[in-house]
């Protein structure tokens, strides 16, 4: 069977020809199989590379089923996705992300994307971006002087 290309709200799915798709863009009726995302479409939802995606499955963050060499990705592998770009967003290292995904700590709220993170772990990786950004303003402030000498020169 082919696979069409349903949207809703902006957000792609694929499901099987012949069926309408319900408000979650799974296929209403009898069948039971989840929606699937191409590779492309996974990437064109969340505006990120197919080199991306490849990496993260390379990295064993994301587990997207085959078919033939057509990789299929799941509801399940679009929440990890979620919460892979959430905890990149946030500054986490893979690594960190990894650990969080890998280890349940993701929130069962059903929002996708959303990191179970404890007090400690905010605080400490607040602390690790405040740090950061004072290295960036220190090297910046050098630059500036380093170009206002340049320019008098």
């Amino acid at each position: 069977m082919a696979y069409d290309r349903q949207t809703e709200s902006g957000r792609g799915a694929s499901v099987r020809s012949g069926g309408s798709a319900s408000r979650t863009g799974r296929p209403s009726g009898r069948s039971t199989a989840p929606a699937t995302l191409t590779i492309g479409d996974l990437a064109e939802e969340f505006g990120v590379t197919l080199r991306a995606l490849r990496f993260y499955e390379a990295k064993g963050l994301l587990h997207p089923q085959r078919r033939g060499t057509t990789r299929l990705y799941t509801e399940d592998d679009r929440s990890r996705l979620a919460t892979i770009l959430r905890g990149k967003e946030l500054g986490f290292t893979l690594r960190e992300i990894a650990a969080m995904v890998d280890g349940d700590e993701l929130a069962e709220t059903g929002t996708g994307g959303a990191l179970a993170l404890s007090p400690a772990q905010v605080a400490e990786q607040i602390t690790h971006l405040e740090n950061q950004k004072a290295e960036i303003e220190r090297a910046l402030e050098a630059l500036r002087g380093y170009g206002k000498a340049v320019a008098s020169a």
